[in-house]
């Protein structure tokens, strides 16, 4: 059975990657939470099972992948389901997925996840808007090239476990998308696993000051869900 380390749930975007990867295609894994120290580079007792002092880090018996789109990749050699079956469709999910980890770069530095809060976005700068229009045209396009209801057809894949974080920073920020990409996104928050996390985020009661400085900046927090 694999061993998956992950960070605080209400913060780690990069932690909910492989970890509702592994819920929802039902692979079994045993989960390590470790919370996040200030600063946020300087997370040192992270080395014990990852050697970037990084999260996600999955072990797999004397091997360790600690990199989100590694797990994917290494997971998908022994489970062919975290790809789609279809050449055509895994080409785009691995594209869409890659694309998310390298890129939406505005989106991830303006839009940090913060699961518990609702935040009204000071401003909408030009850099966050082109984003948020790939984001959409992204999803439409695989809506539409596969048939949904997922993003490369009718199976959950890592291509949808690489949105599941933007899904949860559309709820947060009240980010809007055409109608097809609203139901897509919703589709995703109201999966299983993605109900467990949100709802283990929302107990959390460890606050790390730099994830809170920065949903401060981004705009007026109008609620907070998480326990006192």
């Amino acid at each position: 059975m694999y061993d998956l380390h992950i960070a605080n749930k209400n913060y780690s975007s990069w932690s909910l990657r492989p970890w509702v990867l592994l819920r929802e295609l039902d692979i079994p894994f045993t989960e390590h939470q470790h919370f996040f120290s200030t600063p946020i580079g300087e997370n040192v007792q992270f080395k014990a099972f990852s050697p970037t002092a990084l999260v996600p880090a999955l072990q797999d018996e004397a091997v360790t992948v600690w990199d989100s789109l590694a797990i994917a990749e290494y997971v998908y050699e022994t489970h062919p389901s975290v790809w789609p079956t279809d050449r055509e469709a895994r080409a785009f999910a691995r594209s869409a997925a890659a694309e998310m980890h390298s890129g939406f770069s505005a989106l991830r530095n303006i839009c940090t996840m913060n699961c518990g809060l609702r935040i009204e976005l000071t401003e909408i700068a030009a850099p966050l808007l082109r984003n948020i229009e790939r984001l959409d045209a992204l999803f439409r396009e695989g809506l539409q090239r596969f048939g949904g209801p997922f993003l490369a057809g009718a199976t959950f894949t890592a291509a949808d476990a690489f949105y599941c974080p933007v899904a949860f920073r559309v709820q947060t920020y009240g980010l809007k998308l055409s109608p097809p990409s609203q139901a897509y996104i919703e589709r995703l928050l109201q999966l299983p696993s993605m109900q467990v996390w949100y709802a283990e985020a929302l107990q959390e009661t460890a606050r790390e000051p730099e994830h809170e400085d920065e949903a401060l900046a981004a705009g007026t927090i109008t609620a907070d869900y998480r326990v006192v």
